[in-house]
């Protein structure tokens, strides 16, 4: 019984991830740097602790997109015509994907750049 749930529930999320996948561009574009900066940090010789930021960072980017698709659809599904309210929370759910990206960009240049300067 619980080995279905369990199935069912990963199920369920992997259709989600799916489903934002097709339908999110800036989800799709999200993945390629994840994937890329998920292989350096397993490539470049980084410790533990860095490896674990990095993964942490990728995964915050990845789950605020996901709520900013989530947020988006239900805000388009209680006020389908964009007012300025609408639109606000839109655009400041949106900000804070940008700011969790900005952020990892930074942290990861400034774990990455060390390593990187060995390969130059």
């Amino acid at each position: 019984m619980f080995f279905n749930l369990l199935i069912k529930s990963f199920a369920n999320a992997f259709r989600g991830i799916g489903y934002t996948f097709r339908h999110e561009v800036s989800f799709r574009i999200q993945i390629v740097f994840a994937i890329v900066v998920l292989i350096g940090a397993f490539y470049l010789p980084l410790r533990t602790l860095e490896r674990v930021v990095i993964i942490l960072l990728v995964a915050m980017v990845l789950i605020l997109e996901l709520a900013n698709s989530v947020l988006e659809r239900v805000v388009d599904l209680f006020q389908p015509k964009i007012d300025y309210i609408a639109k606000a929370v839109k655009d400041i759910m949106a900000a804070a994907v940008f700011v969790a990206a900005l952020a990892s960009v930074v942290v990861g240049l400034i774990i990455f750049v060390p390593y990187l300067k060995f390969l130059i």
